[in-house]
């Protein structure tokens, strides 16, 4: 009988008999194993019949092995031919045995079967001409637990695996992950170059016990050295070592290259970035980090849309210059058409041009200056408004990010009591903490927005200070998390002016895509101003509060379907007082999943309130919230 070792784990020293090996006497007998459980062929439309079968009856484990295999891989590929199968199957032998001690099996017997012939028998020139069965017989015997699992020397604060501990199961894949965060708990501590000295993985057959041990070597206390980089061409090497803020002198914390990382990132001027630590420690146990960048195309354009069978169909666009002077900064010109082909008002156009400075006062600090006008013709109300401001925002990491900024606005609105021009100082300052999986379509996590607006008013403009506060929440559950839970809360309130003094957009509305759907938009207000036909007209109110309830259903790996819920209450006075009115709707949404967000349709209809006209439509790219 022809016996031979499979395959072999490097580190492992063994004790007892090999620990896989491949059984077969070239004839075409039924596998000793035949009969039990079989997995069915998983490529489609195969010539090839492709069967896995484990000795004992674990299902979880003829997954992994069959999705692991080489010889599925080839199927999968079209890769039919007997030549390709067999060294497929010649692979399969290490491949296979290694996802085996991966779990824990170390005297695993494995049998890959061409045609009733072991593959292993079959020289690589000897293949036969056709290969119409493969059969892949793998009897894992018994898992191993550790007799003793050491790691040593190990940095303070560092956390093993789990299941690496005596009695517990003994994978190889969990010694790994142990060497691995015992070298990463030294580096976090400064120690650039920890490695492991020595690994001991002994494998007792007859008692079927492994004893590991690993051996670390921290090194010296390590603090950064200098960076170098190569590969810009437009950006200033001067700008770019700014940007990054490398911290040259400090003590080594590879969460610091990271930061680098992201710094050079979000810049936005360049498409690879690679950053490799030099190999050899400088003088004083420093450490020099390479930098290697690409940089991006300098302009890019884009677009979006979004349409209502009420409020009509809404267009936008942008232009940007990645390096505008050869500082990294980012010219962004945007436009926005809206209310097109709307029942209710005429079309609103809004324009607006911002320059960015990253690295301003410190890396993590980017300066803004921006101008932009809006021109709104609603169905209450004709606006025009015009912005300029300078600000600056904070971004210490990709969780949080703060802005603020010093705006001068002035705008003019005619409505039935007349025209009234608003002029004020203001100073917008934002919070943003964003713990989102994914920001285009979370399934998990939070996000959570804070924004004061103190402002000053100019001639008759009263002053005071706008708050708003919104959360956004997210879980997912059932296999493959396919049913999400989503609510989004948001309040805000405006103290200090009377409302006739108040800028009318500051003032808070509810209805539509963004707050009510199934609610027309801005179609809930309040009336506390004097003037027009009815003695009062109707505008924003001083006050709101809008919640949102989703439950987003994967039904395939694209397409989504959506139940939702809104409702929404605007109040005339600061603090939530005063006259107050509320309306709600509800509906159901499909969603496909694209490469830059989910496509969104909606139909919702009002469920209470008086400010409903019917079921409406909504269409847009990315998640309502």
């Amino acid at each position: 009988m022809n016996r031979a070792v499979a395959a072999a784990t490097a580190g492992i020293l063994l004790a007892g008999p090999a620990l896989a090996q491949t059984t077969g006497s070239g004839s075409s007998a039924s596998s000793p194993f035949s009969g039990l459980f079989s997995g069915a062929d998983p490529v489609k439309n195969s010539p090839v019949d492709l069967q896995f079968r484990v000795s004992n009856g674990d299902a979880g484990l003829e997954r992994q092995l069959r999705n692991a295999s080489r010889i599925t891989g080839a199927l999968a590929e079209g890769r039919y031919t007997a030549q390709d199968v067999l060294a497929a199957a010649r692979a399969d032998y290490s491949r296979l045995l290694g996802l085996l001690y991966d779990e824990g099996y170390y005297d695993s017997v494995i049998d890959i079967r061409l045609d009733g012939v072991e593959a292993a028998g079959i020289a690589p020139l000897d293949a036969p001409q056709i290969v119409r069965q493969v059969v892949v017989t793998v009897n894992p015997g018994n898992a191993f637990r550790y007799s003793r699992a050491h790691i040593a020397p190990i940095a303070p604060d560092t956390e093993l695996p789990e299941d690496y501990r005596v009695g517990e199961i003994a994978r190889t894949s969990d010694m790994r992950n142990a060497a691995r965060r015992g070298v990463d708990g030294w580096r976090e501590h400064g120690h650039a170059k920890a490695d492991v000295a020595a690994t001991e993985i002994i494998a007792d057959h007859a008692a079927r016990r492994i004893d590991s041990r690993i051996a670390l070597t921290p090194g010296p206390m390590v603090r950064f050295g200098q960076l170098h980089a190569i590969g810009n061409q437009r950006l200033s090497t001067r700008r770019l070592y700014k940007i990054a803020g490398f911290p040259e002198g400090e003590r080594f914390d590879p969460e610091k290259i990271e930061t680098v990382r992201r710094r050079l990132r979000r810049s936005g001027v360049f498409s690879a970035i690679t950053l490799e630590e030099a190999e050899a420690l400088g003088p004083g146990n420093t450490l020099d980090v390479n930098l290697t960048v690409v940089e991006q195309k300098l302009r890019r354009a884009g677009a979006g849309f979004e349409i209502s069978s009420n409020d009509g169909a809404m267009i936008s666009g942008y232009w940007m210059h990645r390096n505008l002077l050869g500082g990294g900064e980012r010219l962004r010109v945007d436009t926005e058409l809206k209310d097109i082909g709307s029942g209710t008002s005429e079309r609103d156009f809004k324009a607006g041009v911002r320059i960015d400075r990253p690295a301003t006062l410190n890396p993590d600090i980017t300066a803004s200056v921006e101008a932009r006008g809006e021109r709104l013709r609603e169905e209450d109300y004709d606006l025009d408004l015009g912005v300029f401001g300078f600000g600056l925002t904070w971004l210490p990491s990709e969780r949080l990010t703060g802005e603020t900024k010093l705006e001068y606005r002035r705008s003019r609105v005619r409505d039935d009591s007349g025209t009234t021009n608003f002029e004020i100082l203001a100073l917008p300052t934002t919070v943003t903490w964003d713990r989102r999986d994914v920001a285009t379509n979370a399934k998990r996590g939070f996000w959570l927005s804070g924004t004061a607006t103190p402002f000053t008013g100019l001639d008759d403009t009263g002053s005071g200070l706008r708050v708003v506060t919104e959360g956004r929440g997210y879980r997912s559950f059932g296999e493959d998390e396919r049913v999400t839970l989503a609510a989004r809360a948001r309040v805000g309130t405006i103290w200090g002016p009377e409302i006739e003094e108040t800028p009318r957009d500051y003032l808070f509305w509810s209805g539509g895509g963004g707050s009510v759907r199934g609610q027309p938009f801005e179609s809930l207000g309040v009336r506390a101003i004097a003037g027009g036909p009815e003695g009062t007209i109707r505008t924003g109110g001083m006050s709101v509060a809008n919640v949102t309830g989703e439950v987003r259903f994967q039904v395939r790996p694209r397409i989504g379907v959506v139940a939702f819920a809104d409702a929404g209450r605007v109040w005339a006075d600061s603090g939530f007082g005063g006259e107050t009115d509320w309306h709600a709707g509800a509906g159901l949404g499909v969603r496909y999943d694209t490469p830059v967000g989910p496509l969104r349709l909606d139909v919702a209809g009002p469920v209470g309130g008086d400010t409903g006209e019917g079921v409406q439509l909504y269409l847009g790219l990315g998640q309502a919230f």
